[in-house]
């Protein structure tokens, strides 16, 4: 299949199944070859599927776990990686298969149930995703032969005798392989189903192949040859040929808007694209961000344009184009929404529905010494907010006081993505992910510092910063984090206890700060859910009912008190010795 500009994907494909010996056709196959923008978010999708033999049901099994995956895994967000979104899918089939067995006339029989083998692969950017399950098999062709990608689950008791270890359908849960492979132009990739690849040698398979021009003839072929060395089960083949990758970069995801100029910087009020922009909002190193009206439906917005000193940085101006295509991406009322857009833009600039309230910034410097029950109430509804970008594969990577809004309701969102790291994006291009620091470094995660690529728990890290600054006003680090840049100066950072500023706050609430501020990630909360539970219920590992220690309140404080006891100590002891002298 060719076609599209010469930095996309292309492939060109064939398949051939049939019955062979058999009364019917237990197996199923497809291929989904997306137009753009899908085939640069999702990719080219590849299924096949064997039906046991034993059940009636398997020849449903197998077309419900091929047209599932191929419908499903396209619907689902474009902003996961494969791994996670044929995952999750398959994993949803097999359940749904394995309800059906139980609800058949033998409950306990999974040879008569809905059971069968599965393999997929993806081809996305410049990469292929291998899912398997089961002893179908996915080759990649080497030389004159074809090299086995997956391995067959399948337990041999005797020489006669051998049964599936594992299939979809056969369990209410699925262990899934995977594989993830570099792909290069010319690169060939083969599934078969053991009808096939049993009765013919890899040389053969790769010899029908090789140079074929005619993909669908090539896998008929193949199927008749094992037809010929007496193969008594159903037979399916598909090819896979990438015939063109990008050159290093996604694919067009945005539409025009990322071919746009960046829109002019101008001052209000003035009238722009539709827009009457009334004054300037804030003013960054990044943009400018205006409170305008929509002259079509007069509707209130917050029109952002990129700053003078990016307009010339590409990285820069696709970075400032996602955010509003992330925006729209994400359904919270905890995020901020992007403003609905009927019609064509002049200029690269993005325009979100405008909030009348405050920042989280300037609420804090208003409520010097919140109570816990407040705090709780507003970290809530932030959480609630990043998890929604945590759902969707996205870490927003610059989570601080001035990127939380609270508006007149008391209702809090989350705003500017401009750092937001897309798990699906950078999947096509893995630069996307730099090792650049894009958040706020008082906020940022201390691995970020090392170079580490961001994830949830970086973003468990900064809610944990903001709810400690809540609470006391404080870093918990004071400064020290964005100078600890290696491993060995982050495991001497001295986390300062929140009861130093609040002492009448509970020993178990400065534990669960403690934690999610840990400077080591594996340590950290994993998800902000068990940081909100562990504020509002007492977590064992913290109910100590002693006070915490002034080492622990304040290690600064200690070391200064022992050294101060060690003087005295050390002057006592000079003492006693010169008039031990003097006698």
């Amino acid at each position: 299949m060719a076609g599209g500009p010469p930095r996309d994907l292309t492939v060109s494909v064939g398949q051939h199944s049939a019955a062979g010996r058999k009364a019917a056709n237990q197996d199923f196959h497809g291929i989904l070859v997306p137009p753009q923008p899908g085939r640069g978010l999702k990719g080219v999708a590849v299924a096949l599927a064997d039906g046991i033999s034993s059940s009636a049901a398997g020849a449903a099994a197998s077309q419900t776990a091929v047209t599932s995956f191929l419908s499903d895994y396209y619907a689902t967000p474009d902003t996961w990686s494969v791994k996670n979104a044929a995952q999750q899918v398959i994993a949803a089939t097999n359940s749904w298969l394995y309800a059906q067995t139980r609800r058949g006339s033998d409950p306990n029989d999974v040879d008569r149930g809905y059971v069968t083998t599965f393999d997929a692969l993806v081809l996305k950017a410049r990469a292929a995703h291998l899912f398997h399950v089961g002893d179908g098999r996915i080759w990649r062709v080497a030389g004159r032969s074809l090299e086995q990608l997956t391995e067959d689950h399948r337990v041999v008791v005797s020489a006669a005798e051998s049964y599936l270890g594992r299939a979809l359908g056969a369990g209410g849960r699925v262990e899934i392989d995977y594989l993830r492979l570099a792909t290069e132009p010319g690169d060939v990739f083969v599934l078969t189903t053991d009808g096939v690849h049993e009765h013919l040698r890899p040389r053969d398979i790769a010899a029908a192949v090789a140079n074929a021009d005619d993909l669908d003839e090539a896998a008929r072929t193949i199927v008749e040859m094992a037809l010929a060395a007496g193969s008594p089960d159903n037979l399916t083949v598909q090819i896979v040929r990438v015939t063109s990758l990008p050159e290093g970069e996604p694919t067009d995801l945005l539409g025009d808007v990322e071919g746009l100029d960046p829109a002019p910087l101008l001052e209000p009020p003035a009238e722009f694209d539709g827009y009457r922009l009334l004054h300037v909002l804030h003013t960054g190193p990044r943009s400018r961000v205006y409170r305008a009206i929509d002259a079509e439906t007069g509707a209130h917005v917050a029109l952002k344009v990129l700053s003078l000193d990016l307009r010339d940085d590409p990285a820069q101006r696709r970075r400032f184009a996602m955010e509003e295509w992330i925006a729209r991406r994400i359904d919270s009322p905890h995020v901020l929404k992007a403003h609905p857009q009927g019609r064509r833009r002049s200029h690269l600039y993005t325009v979100m529905r405008y909030v009348e309230g405050q920042t989280l910034a300037q609420w804090m410097r208003d409520h010097a010494a919140p109570d816990l029950e407040t705090v709780r109430k507003l970290l809530d509804q932030l959480a609630r907010g990043v998890q929604a970008f945590h759902r969707r594969e996205m870490v927003h990577q610059d989570l601080r006081p001035d990127n939380v809004l609270i508006d007149a309701s008391g209702t809090v969102q989350v705003i500017d993505f401009g750092a937001t790291k897309v798990a699906g994006v950078v999947e096509g291009d893995p630069r996307i992910d730099p090792a650049e620091i894009l958040g706020t470094v008082q906020y940022t995660a201390p691995e970020c510092f090392l170079g580490e690529s961001a994830t949830a728990a970086s973003d468990v890290f900064s809610v944990g910063v903001i709810a400690y600054q809540m609470l006391t006003g404080r870093l918990p680090y004071g400064d020290a984090v964005p100078r600890a840049r290696t491993r060995a100066a982050q495991r001497k950072l001295r986390y300062a206890s929140a009861l130093m500023v609040r002492p009448l706050l509970p020993v178990w609430i400065d534990g669960a700060l403690r934690k999610a501020v840990h400077p080591n990630p594996l340590r950290r909360y994993q998800a902000l859910s068990e940081l909100m539970h562990d504020l509002r219920h007492p977590n064992p590992a913290f109910t100590d009912a002693r006070r915490a220690s002034l080492l622990e309140r304040d290690p600064l404080q200690f070391w200064r008190l022992l050294s101060l006891v060690l003087f005295i100590v050390a002057l006592t002891l000079a003492a006693v010795l010169v008039a031990q002298k003097a006698r």
